[in-house]
């Protein structure tokens, strides 16, 4: 009698396909994968030996997927994130549940940590595990629970919660003004002007809302994040425009100051996301139920 081969393949070899078409090179799952770019080689010909179909094509030694292969990982993408899931809840094992949450490096670390204590001295079973993520991500490709996020949720098959408006300032060292301040916003085009990388146009949307018609693309630097323009800031390399809740202390101790006094409202807002068929979990469950609590109340929202 013959013995039929299992039709599971490996999962090491499902993860270098997922992560060749996510990452480009088979040297970036190289280093992700912690082996030789041979080894993920080999174990990409494993996997198209098992299941019989060409998923890699080899051109120069550089390695992309195939038709088949694309559409093989937008199949098992799903599960490969439900197994990695899973097993990060088997290993910690808390009692009262896990929760995976991505957050925006500054939002996260200034708004949401230092509210944390309440929700650990609430929930003492439950443990939030946190990684930082800039760029927009699917959910049934990331090991996530839920996320904080800016702007207007698109992604679908989400709810949201909304838990802050946002209003900048425009900010800067006070050595990069030593008269008085702009009496008119269009003064500022005469500073240099510090940009941010996730949102391109707000120095756009600033001028606009102050009624000025300022030329697109404006010069100046780009910052990744908000803790690196806001150093940038601190140390008088331009004018950054900052929100409300990041900059209040350093206004206070006149590291910065309001280059203009006019603070506006932003087109987005921070938002709680989460995939709907998690919306019974109960970690998840409860620490969206107490983050309604910190949330901007309705009173505060724009009519």
């Amino acid at each position: 009698m013959t013995t039929r081969r299992p039709i599971l393949p490996p999962i090491s070899a499902l993860r270098a396909l997922e992560a060749l078409d996510r990452l480009g090179s088979a040297s970036a799952v190289a280093d992700e994968m912690a082996l030789t770019q041979s080894a993920v080689s080999r174990q990409l010909q494993t996997l198209e030996a098992h299941l019989g179909a060409e998923l890699v094509s080899r051109d120069r030694k550089r390695l992309s997927l195939t038709k088949a292969g694309q559409d093989y990982v937008q199949e098992i993408r799903p599960a490969l994130s439900q197994i990695a899931q899973a097993a990060l809840k088997l290993h910690v094992s808390p009692i009262g549940g896990t929760l995976n949450l991505a957050i925006l490096p500054t939002f996260g670390m200034r708004w949401l940590v230092p509210r944390l204590p309440d929700f650990a001295r609430l929930h003492p079973d439950v443990t939030i595990n946190m990684t930082t993520r800039l760029r927009p991500f699917n959910f049934a490709s990331e090991p996530f629970d839920a996320a904080l996020h800016f702007g207007e949720p698109d992604w679908p098959g989400t709810d949201r919660l909304l838990l802050k408006l946002e209003r900048v300032l425009p900010v800067c060292a006070p050595g990069l003004l030593p008269h008085d301040t702009p009496t008119s916003p269009s003064d500022l085009l005469k500073l240099p002007l510090l940009h941010i990388q996730t949102r391109p146009k707000a120095w756009q949307e600033w001028f606009q809302q102050m009624g000025v018609d300022a030329a697109h693309p404006l010069p100046g630097t780009v910052h990744d994040q908000f803790n690196t323009i806001n150093q940038a800031a601190l140390h008088g390399l331009g004018v950054a425009l900052l929100p409300n809740y990041l900059i209040e202390q350093d206004l206070a101790t006149g590291r910065l100051i309001a280059a203009f006094p006019d603070a506006v409202e932003t087109m987005g807002a921070y938002y709680l996301v989460w995939p709907r068929d998690k919306s019974n979990d109960d970690a998840l469950r409860q620490f969206r139920h107490w983050l309604a609590s910190q949330a901007q109340t309705e009173e505060a929202l724009p009519r």
